[in-house]
């Protein structure tokens, strides 16, 4: 009698570890969702801001045609991405884009002079070091998460119910490039 409340006893613990473990996983993969939320939230304030951006620079370069339909094709997957690794792929490439932008207004100095143009490069500046900010906070959570889901025992219960690896918010071979404050320069 007294051996089968011991291992009763064990039982109930190990379930109660389980239940635990499983709710640890739950935890962080809701901290990771919503950080990835204060991203979008960033990231749905760049996207309000490039059909302006478009449209200050449209006058000045007309030979840059190519360069304003790949910012705008690349802000509209960006807003048509559904899942958060769907978004991250759609925002790196809109910010490669955008980087093309940058380097072709360097050669439109009437343009780098407008008032407006200016005043947008500086809200779109602001925006940039609010994404890597919110950007990094997910990466964090999301590590977080992934190292709950590779330990053991954690790792069997994420077995168990599906939880995986996510992938960080990384931005490829430009990572260092972006990951610092974007400079505005006036020659």
């Amino acid at each position: 009698m007294a051996v089968l409340l011991v291992i009763f006893a064990i039982i109930v613990l190990l379930v109660l570890f389980a239940v635990s473990l499983y709710n640890r996983l739950v935890r962080l993969r809701n901290n990771r969702e919503q950080a990835f939320a204060d991203v979008d939230v960033q990231l749905k304030q760049r996207h309000d801001m490039i059909p302006q951006l478009v449209e200050a620079v449209k006058g000045y370069m007309v030979h840059e045609r190519g360069v304003l339909t790949e910012v705008t094709e690349a802000r509209a997957n960006a807003m048509k991405a559904t899942t958060i690794n769907e978004k991250i792929v759609a925002e790196t490439r809109l910010t490669s884009a955008l980087d093309g932008l940058k380097v072709s207004v360097e050669a439109y100095p009437d343009l780098k002079a407008s008032q407006n143009f200016l005043d947008l490069q500086n809200e779109i500046a602001d925006i940039e070091n609010k994404i890597a900010a919110a950007r990094r906070f997910f990466n964090s959570a999301t590590k977080e998460l992934n190292v709950a889901t590779e330990l053991f025992p954690s790792n069997l219960i994420a077995t168990l119910f599906n939880f995986r690896r996510e992938p960080m918010f990384e931005l490829g071979e430009k990572r260092a490039e972006v990951e610092e404050p974007p400079q505005i320069k006036f020659q």
